[in-house]
């Protein structure tokens, strides 16, 4: 993975408006900050930069630009209805833009996820109307996240979210480690907990080879969580 990642990294500073690249980039940015970085401030880093990524792709799309011009309002309400009416093509940004700003505002304060809800809630209801399905329902994986982080929200709506993931995509073991590490963690299920992700860690990777190397990952942070439970449920 750092032969690859090196080279789309070069390729992303000399190309920082190609789309795809950008959301490629971003991808990589989440997988190496989500699987791989103990430290938080480089975690926090990664997500960041990948969210800006997305960002900046998404801005600079020919389908959006138009969109985005024609909008009404200040700058922030300009943005959101530009969103609110954003073309399937740029969906893979957009997802990307949410799931890395959603992650690197798991560890600013409370204020800060208050002020970006509407953003994030803007740009994934978005991609839920255009693709609920992209990333194996990671529409609703994020909804289901997002809401065990802002406060005055009943947990319930996290359960549903997630239970909507696991039952479209119950193959996709992020939709069950994602359910564990936030609404159960958050629930004070550890029974849950616990059972979900030795579960995860069961899961045979060759039944669906298609999304093998996701499956891999997310077996690898549900053992990192297991590992971790006692500390998490004090």
């Amino acid at each position: 993975m750092d032969k690859a990642e090196h080279f789309i990294n070069l390729s992303h500073k000399q190309r920082g408006n190609d789309f795809e690249l950008s959301v490629l980039y971003s991808q990589i940015s989440f997988t190496r900050a989500y699987f791989f970085e103990k430290n938080n401030q480089k975690q926090d880093s990664l997500f960041l930069h990948g969210s800006h990524s997305c960002k900046k792709a998404v801005m600079a799309h020919k389908d959006f630009i138009p969109i985005y011009i024609l909008s009404k309002g200040d700058s922030t309400f300009k943005l959101l209805s530009a969103i609110a009416d954003a073309p399937l093509s740029i969906v893979p940004g957009l997802y990307w833009w949410a799931v890395n700003l959603g992650m690197y505002l798991n560890n600013q304060p409370v204020l800060d996820r208050i002020k970006q809800r509407e953003l994030l809630e803007v740009i994934m209801h978005r991609v839920i109307s255009l693709d609920p399905g992209f990333n194996f329902s990671g529409p609703y994986r994020f909804f289901g996240s997002l809401y065990t982080r802002i406060p005055g929200i009943e947990l319930s709506q996290s359960k549903t979210y997630f239970d909507q993931a696991i039952t479209a995509n119950p193959e996709y073991l992020g939709n069950k480690v994602l359910m564990a590490q936030f609404y159960y963690q958050k629930a004070g299920n550890r029974e849950d907990f616990h059972n979900t992700l030795k579960k995860v860690l069961e899961a045979d990777l060759n039944k669906y080879p298609e999304i093998m190397a996701d499956n891999f990952f997310y077996q690898k942070k549900a053992k990192s969580l297991l590992k971790d439970e006692v500390i998490l449920f004090e």
